[in-house]
């Protein structure tokens, strides 16, 4: 239980890149059907990039033995880091038009995170099956929340929620470099 717990918080955290882009993405004006497959697509590719992911790390663990919690808790550590300085700039002006290939590249972008965290995860041993299928529904479900509060809010949250996410992948990545 303890495991699914701490799946949900990271899973919440690595959503929250794609919650804090859909947040201006919802300004759009977009259509509800077009907030559902938006939503749809960023939990695909949740599943799609962690699950590799997770492969690679689980082949890269069988070689590097013990020195891969080190390694996994420092690419959670780096990927906070990361998060939380996109966070912080301002580059209002890299908005991608939510359809076709603008969807792929948003998907994509939003997404390549999940990769990282995977391979970390992967060299921890997670269970590849719960730990996809939980980041890609809270993606899709934080996108979705972030694609409707978007049409209502506006501008009032920002990238708070990056930030927060950023913060919860470092506390992960400590924890894991610095057994307590």
């Amino acid at each position: 239980m303890h495991e699914v717990v701490t799946l949900i918080i990271m899973a919440g955290a690595l959503g929250m890149d794609a919650f804090s882009v859909a947040l201006g993405m919802g300004m759009l004006g977009l259509r509800l059907r077009q907030i559902f497959r938006i939503g749809v697509t960023i939990g695909a590719f949740h599943v799609i990039m962690p699950l590799m992911g997770i492969v690679t790390g689980k082949v890269l663990s069988t070689y590097f033995g013990m020195i891969a919690t080190y390694i996994g808790g420092a690419l959670l550590l780096i990927i906070g880091i990361q998060m939380m300085i996109a966070a912080l700039k301002s580059d209002d002006d890299s908005l991608v038009k939510p359809m076709g290939w603008g969807l792929f590249l948003f998907a994509v972008s939003v997404s390549l995170d999940s990769f990282s965290a995977g391979l970390g995860l992967g060299m921890l041993g997670a269970k590849t099956l719960l730990t996809v299928a939980v980041i890609g529904a809270m993606s899709m479900v934080l996108s979705w929340a972030g694609l409707l509060m978007g049409r209502k809010f506006g501008q009032y949250i920002g990238s708070y929620g990056e930030l927060i996410g950023g913060c919860i992948l470092i506390g992960f990545g400590i924890k894991l470099i610095i057994p307590m």
